[in-house]
Formats: structure tokens, C-alpha cells, sequence
């Protein structure tokens, strides 16, 4: 059975995505959209991704707490750059950043938060030296910026995902 339905989640939830998308369950519908399913199934098994084993559901919860407290004060920050009466003198640069963090489903989660944080950007992540380097909008303090990624996202993600 796993050979024909590889991953059963993740085939089910593209079925319910192309019904949805489509907004009917007629026959025709069902029957292409499980075609999609199960070709989108055999695909990530051939990608054949490691095993995810997430831990301490409570350090997830924390940490997407924190996440979306820092997307909503730098959507903020943004916006008064964008939108404020001060016209002062703003410093764009990148960060590097040495990374502990070898998970590649950490280091997935860590450019999804880096990326969707206003401000900043997941520019490279080199494997060899674990130098993660991002873009920042209004970069004031770069040792700042390595606290900030280290100190609240890569310290949390470890703990979930080793």
C-alpha cells in the first residue's frame, strides 16, 4: 500500500486542495484530482526527504508565538520607514550569521521566518561553514541581528528538532 500512496497526508490534503480549488466534488473532479494526489506522492517520494521527528510541542507553540509577535512589530517598523515624517539616513547591509543548526527541516522553518519577517531576507546559507547570510532593511547593530536569530529562533529550533 505505501508503494502505491507513498504518503497518504500529504496525497489526501492535495485531493482536498483540488476539490476546494475548484469548488465541486463532482465525479470528474474527484478522479482527476486523486490522479493529482497520487502523482504529487510519487514525486516527494522520489525527492525521498528524511524523517521529521518534531519534539516538544510546547517549544513550537512558544516559538510560533514568538513569530508572529516579531512579524507584527516589524511590519510596524516597516511601515513607519515607509510611511514616517522622519526622512532619516537608513543603512541596508547583510548579516552573516554561524549557525549551529544542520536540520534541514530547521533550517527550512528558520528561512520561512527569516523571509516572512518584514525587513529581512534569507539571502544564502553556506553548508560547508554554517554561515547563514541575510539582507536587512534598517540594520543598526549587526551583533544585534546575530542575538535576535540565534538567541530567539536558531536556540528554539534546535530544541525541536534534535
Amino acid at each position: 500500500m505505501t508503494r502505491l500512496v507513498p504518503f497518504p497526508l500529504v496525497s489526501l490534503s492535495l485531493l482536498g486542495f483540488w476539490l476546494l480549488l475548484n469548488e465541486t466534488l463532482s465525479p470528474g473532479h474527484i478522479l482527476l484530482g486523486g490522479v493529482v494526489a497520487l502523482i504529487g506522492g510519487w514525486g516527494l517520494a522520489a525527492l525521498q526527504p528524511p524523517k521529521a521527528r518534531p519534539r516538544r510541542l510546547g517549544a513550537i507553540f512558544r516559538l510560533a508565538f514568538l513569530v508572529f509577535v516579531d512579524i507584527v512589530r516589524s511590519n510596524v517598523a516597516v511601515a513607519r520607514i515607509i510611511f514616517g515624517p522622519e526622512r532619516r539616513e537608513r543603512t541596508v547591509g547583510f548579516v552573516e550569521i554561524p549557525l549551529e543548526l544542520r536540520n534541514p527541516y530547521g533550517l527550512a522553518a528558520l528561512a520561512c521566518i527569516i523571509t516572512s519577517t518584514p525587513g529581512t531576507l534569507w539571502v544564502d546559507f553556506n553548508e560547508a561553514s554554517g554561515i547563514l547570510t541575510i539582507h536587512v532593511l534598517d540594520l543598526v547593530d549587526k551583533a544585534e541581528w546575530v542575538d535576535i536569530i540565534k538567541g530567539r529562533y536558531e536556540r528554539r529550533l534546535m530544541e525541536i528538532f534534535t
